[in-house]
């Protein structure tokens, strides 16, 4: 399905995601920078949770359809779960119901900014060097979800990280990632998305020995969505 009424806030890309893989994208994306830390420091001074006003997934419907499909159902009290650049908590909200819940973000200015909104025990805060997981056991993972972060990275650096997350999850896990897809004309008109669609990141998957458990081609407008295990 696919939903073309949205707002324009709507379609916006996530500052924080794309603060979070500044090192992984080309030097002439950098020049960039100067303008999004000073969004990030006007955002982390509004009450509200930081991420919302690029949507609202309670309220804007494509991305209520992925928390209802792609992150709620996968909620267990049993199981450990992690979060690939969190935000302010945008996402973060509905998983805080795991057993374990680690969040991992590049940038320890964001990992600051989630505590502020989230105290719970159960969390762990991750500071990471950009595709790493450090302090996370191997196979301790059983669901793993990254909304805003791998639409900006390149291939490179997906491959690494799908690397990187293959240690961490247990065998059957679920991981659902939503990236860049330039075949659609949104992130076309997006300089900060990245060079992806979902044929590349098929192949990425498949080469990184995961098996694909299902694909969301058409509910976001200029990304899509992957589902798959170990």
């Amino acid at each position: 399905m696919s939903f073309p009424f949205l707002r324009n806030a709507d379609l916006m890309p996530d500052l924080d995601a794309t603060l979070h893989v500044k090192m992984a994208r080309p030097k002439k994306k950098r020049r960039l920078l100067p303008r999004i830390i000073a969004a990030i420091r006007r955002e982390l001074a509004s009450p509200n949770i930081y991420g919302l006003q690029w949507g609202d997934p309670d309220v804007v419907r494509p991305l209520r359809f992925i928390r209802d499909r792609y992150v709620l159902p996968y909620v267990n009290p049993e199981d450990t779960a992690v979060e690939i650049g969190p935000g302010g908590g945008r996402w973060t909200r509905y998983l805080l119901d795991f057993k374990k819940l680690y969040v991992v973000d590049y940038h320890a200015e964001l990992l600051a900014e989630l505590k502020k909104n989230f105290r719970e025990s159960r969390m762990e805060f991750i500071k990471n060097n950009g595709t790493d997981f450090p302090g996370i056991a191997e196979r301790s993972i059983n669901y793993l979800f990254s909304f805003g972060v791998f639409v900006h990275l390149d291939a490179p650096i997906i491959e690494t990280y799908l690397a990187n997350m293959k240690m961490i999850l247990k065998p059957g896990a679920n991981a659902v990632i939503q990236y860049s897809d330039k075949n659609k004309i949104m992130a076309q008109l997006n300089e900060s998305f990245s060079e992806n669609t979902p044929e590349k990141m098929r192949t990425m998957v498949l080469n990184a020995g995961y098996t694909i458990l299902e694909e969301d081609l058409t509910t976001m407008w200029h990304s899509s969505v992957i589902r798959f295990t170990v």
